[in-house]
């Protein structure tokens, strides 16, 4: 016959037992998750390290290309100065060369300007 303090300890084995099964399961999956977040970390750092020299190397790239740019903008300039200096000289030779024709050229493109101005107020007025 099974006495009520017989009872009584058999479920508080049996309990002990669950607890001490539920510890073992807890600390498992702690010790599990700790190994998966460390693993993670670990790729994770890897990755960031196969990363960073691609970024180095796109960042150099747009620093050159950049650079070109400023060249280029720079060199065009330069020869556009240079053009218009040349333009300037030309005209300045042409108006000590031939002072007349420079009056009535200059006349003729400020007549056709003025048209073309009036016309494209008449325009927008309709």
């Amino acid at each position: 016959m099974i006495t009520s303090a017989t009872a009584q300890q058999n479920t508080r084995q049996a309990a002990d037992g669950l607890l001490h099964s539920a510890d073992q399961a807890i600390d498992s999956t702690r010790s599990f998750t700790n190994h998966a977040l460390d693993k993670t970390e670990e790729k994770i750092h890897n990755l960031s390290g196969n990363i960073k020299p691609v970024l180095d190397k796109f960042s150099r790239k747009a620093e050159e290309y950049a650079q070109q740019g400023v060249d280029m903008a720079l060199q065009a300039k330069d020869k556009a100065r240079e053009s218009l200096s040349n333009y300037s000289a030309a005209t300045s030779r042409y108006v000590a060369d031939k002072p007349m024709q420079s009056v009535l050229i200059a006349a003729a493109v400020g007549a056709a300007v003025a048209l073309l101005v009036s016309s494209a107020r008449n325009r927008n007025r309709y």
